[in-house]
């Protein structure tokens, strides 16, 4: 073996060979750890200068094993491994330069709080595949300072996720961070805490996959820090009830924007443009918003506005057609905020007579003007009478579809829900099955795994059609943009439930294929949903994975709490009665919280009312209903569950059907009953059950 040969495997043997700390030991400056506070890899004892360092030291900067200098003479020798060593001293140069520059764009987004600057001069740079380090300084410089830059640091990773900063990279710069955690420690002694808080906003901001945590657990030595780290995010922070919104707020305050602050701001912007016909302003406004997936909002209320006021018209569509050839409105956008107003004409036509020839109109100009597709909206050819009668049967439904579900997640009574749908839905069963659908899974991802699992439960009872299911799905995927502003994981949640309908048999596997193919783009979050549906699906042993999703079954302790509810209807209504102050009756149906229960009192109330002939509990349905605290739904409801229990309570009041009657009467000239009500079938008592 030639003389340079062993001297290159003698360099490998000792860099592979010597610990951090026995590499700390050799330098002849004392410990790097000590006079080092920007580089943290503990991999890595080498001078962080860029020179190549004195005596005991391990070269310069990036160096590799095989950074050694080559013999001309050496008969080894081969040409390639000239190339290669010059690739190398390139690259280090290339890292070098790179990680000024970063500290520089860090120190300068700190100072100025401005990320679409901050995202221009990364891309500038042009190193995608060192923007790995761009996270690990970001958040290392973040942890030595106070709240404000952490929060700053948080919002930009976010802002840059995917657009700027690839995915891996992110992966990558948290796993470097982790790493370090051993040598950030020196200088920043609540490292473990803060650093555990980034890894969770992260995950919160879903920026950074659970699995992160799990996978870097088994790779680090089990005394380092960085175990601790992933420990104290995963136990302290990730698992804590209400996590998310504690993480967020943690720093000061989350800067998410929710869809009304959203609405808000845009309508701002059109009505300011509207007045300066400022096309440059009008455009940074919408760049600033950071929501592109929210743009077809944009283009709805642009074009309300240009039905109501004519004289604006041209200046509104100026304003669309330079936000399309800047690229700033994707024709997808624009395509759906068209869509949109196709779909609401009918309602504008009461404020607007003319407002579907206007918007035939300007679908014309902008399709002339080449920044429209009219190919891929609907047609105009709908009647007004018909979708309004749609409309109001559609928009009744879906409120009281909300409570239906409110106070199911509150019983957990399947078989409450099934009769309330069999009363409510017969007019246009499919539909409102679909609206159902829709309602139900959006109203449970905004809630604990505790909803999610009962939603799921329910989903599987209801025994709907499979096609009304799949139109459900459907309806959740095309308005999944929207629900991104207020639920940020909605891929991760939409696609559990749609692979745990598959699993529960709900839906076929075929069925997956059937809504995907009214996804309107493969970039859209409803082809994401679906894609990680079928990853879900296609793991290993994946029916039991996801059938554990949410902890199992949902409805656990929830008869006990109907229990101490209904106690607490009761005390409350006695109290009253004896004497107790209208006010405080008042206060205390409000704290109950459960403006979807009050049907309880209701019955409670007027079963006391049939018992003992007592006015004074008539008199404070009469307060509640004028005062807007009981709705007419909940009387109804109230009313209807006394009316199916009359058989058992005439057992003890005899003329119990006649007051009842009586009341009804009373009630229906009040105005708190429809002048429809009737007594509900004689079936739904046996069902469920006298509840009294």
């Amino acid at each position: 073996m030639s003389i340079g040969s062993f001297t290159s495997l003698f360099q490998r043997v000792q860099i592979h060979c010597l610990s951090p700390r026995c590499r700390q030991g050799t330098s002849k400056g004392g410990s790097p750890l000590k006079d080092d506070k920007h580089s943290h890899s503990p991999k890595d004892g080498r001078p962080k200068k860029g020179g190549s360092g004195g005596k005991g030291t391990w070269g310069g900067l990036l160096e590799t094993e095989e950074g050694h200098a080559l013999d001309l003479n050496d008969p080894n020798y081969d040409s390639t491994e000239e190339c290669d060593h010059t690739n190398v001293r390139k690259s280090a140069e290339e890292f070098a330069e790179y990680k000024k520059k970063a500290a520089v764009i860090v120190e300068e987004y700190f100072a100025t709080d401005d990320v679409v600057s901050t995202a221009s001069e990364l891309r500038e740079i042009s190193l995608p595949r060192y923007n790995f380090y761009f996270v690990k300084k970001l958040v290392s410089m973040a942890m030595d300072r106070h709240d404000k830059e952490k929060e700053m640091a948080a919002v930009l990773l976010s802002a840059l996720y995917a657009d700027v900063i690839d995915p891996s990279q992110v992966y990558k710069g948290f796993g470097k961070l982790v790493e370090s955690s051993d040598d950030l420690i020196v200088d920043i002694p609540d490292t473990i805490d803060v650093l555990a808080l980034f890894v969770a906003r992260a995950v919160v901001d879903d920026i950074l996959p659970p699995a992160f945590l799990t996978k870097h657990l088994a790779s680090l030595p089990k005394d380092s820090k960085g175990v601790q780290v992933l420990r104290r995010a995963e136990k302290g922070y990730l698992a804590a009830p209400l996590h998310a919104e504690i993480i967020e707020r943690r720093w000061g305050g989350s800067k998410n924007t929710t869809v009304e602050d959203v609405k808000a701001r845009i309508n701002n912007l059109l009505v300011e443009y509207r007045v300066s016909g400022d096309v440059k302003e009008a455009c940074r406004c919408i760049k600033d918003l950071k929501v592109p997936f929210f743009h077809h909002e944009i283009i709805k209320r642009a074009l309300i506005m240009a039905m109501e006021r004519r004289h604006a018209e041209d200046r509104l569509l100026d304003l669309l057609k330079a936000a399309a050839e800047e690229g700033l409105i994707n024709s997808s956008q624009i395509s759906k905020g068209f869509g949109r107003m196709i779909d609401s004409v009918d309602d504008l036509s009461l404020d607007i007579p003319s407002a579907k020839s206007i918007l035939k109109s300007l679908i014309s100009k902008a399709a002339s003007e080449g920044w429209l597709s009219a190919s891929s909206l609907k047609s105009l050819s709908l009647e007004p009478e018909k979708r309004s009668l749609e409309d109001n049967v559609a928009r009744t439904f879906k409120l009281k579809a909300q409570s239906i579900i409110q106070e199911y997640f509150f019983s957990g009574d399947i078989s409450e829900v099934s009769s309330c749908l069999e009363s409510e839905n017969s007019p246009s069963s499919a539909e409102l099955n679909a609206i159902f659908v829709k309602r139900l899974i959006t109203l449970a991802m905004d809630r604990k795994n505790r909803e999610k699992e009962m939603a799921s439960i329910l989903l599987s009872s209801l025994c709907f059609p499979a096609d009304d299911v799949v139109n459900g799905f459907v309806m959740l995927i095309e308005s999944a943009d929207d629900t991104a502003l207020d639920i940020p994981v909605v891929v991760e949640d939409l696609a559990m439930f749609l692979a745990r309908a598959v699993v529960d048999e709900v839906l076929a596997p075929q069925h997956l294929e059937e809504i995907g193919s009214q996804c309107l783009s493969p970039d859209s979050i409803g082809s994401k949903v679906l894609q990680m549906a079928k990853s879900l699906l296609k793991a290993r042993l994946s029916g039991e994975r996801i059938l554990r999703c949410w902890g199992g079954g949902g409805s656990g302790s929830t008869a006990r709490a109907v229990e101490d509810v209904k106690d607490k209807i009761g005390k409350l209504l006695e109290e009253y009665e004896s004497g107790g102050d209208f006010r405080e009756a008042c206060r205390c149906i409000k704290e109950l919280g459960m403006p979807f229960f009050h049907h309880e009192v209701v019955k409670k109330a007027l079963v006391t009312v049939i018992e003992k002939k007592n006015e004074r509990l008539w008199r404070l349905l009469r307060e509640c209903f004028g005062s807007g605290l009981i709705t007419m739904y909940q009387m109804m409801k109230g009313f209807s569950r006394v009316g199916e229990a009359l058989d058992d309570l005439a057992l003890d009041v005899p003329d119990a059907k006649k007051q009842f009657t009586y009341y009804v009467e009373q009630a229906k000239i009040a105005g708190w009953l429809d002048a429809s009500f009737s007594i509900s079938k004689p079936e739904h008592a046996a069902e469920n059950g006298s509840c009294l």
